[in-house]
C-alpha cells in the first residue's frame, strides 16, 4: 500500500496513477468492513460554501474511523471576520491532524497548504473537486470491474467537477468526453495537464455535440448548470444548456449497459430528468454513498494509519 505521507491533496493530480489505484482499493476494503482506527485524530472542516454530501460524508467517515470532527464554520470563527488565511492556517496546524477546506479560490486553498504542515484536502474549489472524482471512479469501477478503457461522457458546464474528472480519467486510462455549449468548455490548462499525466488508453474529446459525446459511452454524467455563487446567471443559462440534458433520448445513444451519474444536488427537469435519475441506469445514490468510503480511504492514507 502506497503511503501518502502527510501530503496535501489540492487536486486529483496530486495523486499518481498508482496512488489513486491504491486509494480506490483501500476504499473497497473499508466499504467491506475493514477497520482502520484513527483514535484521537481530529479532522477540521472549514467550509466557506454550503454543503450536504461533503460535510456529512467527511464527518461520518471520520466518526466511523474512530476520530473526531470539528466544524469550523467561517461565520463563527475569526477567519470569517478577516483574519488572514496564513494566520488561521498556522493556528489550526497546531490543533488539528488534518483539515478539509471548501472554498472559492484555488489560491486560498494553496495558502492553507503553504502555512500548515498537516494534510490539507480540497473539499471543493471553483477549479477542482477531487473528492467527488474519487467517489465517481469508485462507483464506475464497482459497476464495470475496471476503469481502463471505460468511456465517460460529462454533459453541461465545464466546471470544477469536469476538471477533476478529466484529470482522474487521464490517470486511470479512461476515455473522457466533455460536451458543453460554446464558451463553457473546461479550462484548457487542465486539459493539457491531463494529456501530460495520461497513462495508456486515455483519450479526451471536447465538443459542443451532446449526441456525438454520448454515443456508445458507458457512463453519462452531469452536474447543475449553474454552480454555487452563480445563481444570478441561472435564467440566462437554461436555454443554452437545454440540449445537454441527460434524458431518455440521450441515454439511447449510450451503451445499453450505461450508468448515469450526478454529483448532486440535482435540478430535476433541467440537467437531468426525473425518469432518468430514478431509472434503472442511475447509480446516483451509490455514487453519493461512495463519497464517504472514498474520503475515508483518503483520510487513512494521509494520516498513515495502518490499514
Amino acid at each position: 500500500m502506497t503511503t501518502l505521507s502527510q501530503r496535501d491533496i489540492l487536486g486529483i493530480a496530486d495523486l499518481s496513477a498508482t496512488e489513486l489505484k491504491d486509494v480506490l482499493e483501500l476504499a473497497v476494503h473499508l466499504k467491506n468492513g475493514r477497520q482502520s482506527p484513527v483514535s484521537q485524530k481530529v479532522l477540521g472542516l472549514l467550509f466557506y460554501k454550503a454543503s450536504t454530501r461533503t460535510r456529512v460524508s467527511f464527518s461520518v467517515a471520520m466518526y466511523q474511523l474512530g476520530g473526531q470532527v470539528i466544524d469550523l464554520n467561517p461565520s463563527v470563527t475569526q477567519v470569517g471576520r478577516g483574519e488572514p488565511i496564513a494566520d488561521t492556517a498556522r493556528v489550526l496546524d497546531r490543533y488539528l491532524d488534518i483539515l478539509a477546506v471548501r472554498t472559492y479560490k484555488q489560491e486560498d486553498l494553496e495558502t492553507f497548504a503553504n502555512y500548515a504542515e498537516i494534510p490539507i484536502i480540497n473539499a471543493l474549489t471553483d477549479l477542482e473537486h477531487p473528492c467527488q472524482t474519487l467517489a465517481d471512479l469508485l462507483t464506475i469501477q464497482e459497476n464495470f470491474n475496471t476503469l481502463s478503457g471505460i468511456t465517460v461522457t460529462y454533459l453541461g458546464d465545464g466546471n470544477n467537477v469536469a476538471h477533476s474528472l478529466i484529470l482522474g480519467g487521464a490517470l486511470m486510462g479512461m476515455k473522457v468526453h466533455i460536451a458543453t455549449p460554446d464558451n463553457y468548455q473546461p479550462n484548457s490548462q487542465i486539459v493539457e495537464k491531463a494529456k501530460e499525466l495520461a497513462v495508456d488508453g486515455f483519450e479526451v474529446m471536447i465538443t459542443n455535440d451532446p449526441i456525438k459525446a454520448a454515443k456508445d459511452s458507458q457512463v453519462l454524467y452531469t452536474d447543475v448548470w449553474t454552480s454555487m455563487g452563480q445563481e444570478d446567471l441561472a435564467a440566462s443559462r437554461i436555454p443554452l444548456f437545454e440540449p445537454y440534458q441527460v434524458n431518455e433520448t440521450l441515454l439511447n445513444y449510450a451503451d445499453k449497459e450505461a450508468i448515469v451519474l450526478h454529483c448532486l444536488p440535482a435540478h430535476r427537469g433541467e440537467e437531468i430528468t426525473d425518469s432518468v435519475i430514478e431509472g434503472k441506469h442511475s447509480r446516483v445514490w451509490e455514487q453519493a454513498e461512495n463519497r464517504m468510503h472514498a474520503q475515508k480511504a483518503l483520510i487513512v492514507s494521509l494520516l498513515e494509519v495502518n490499514s
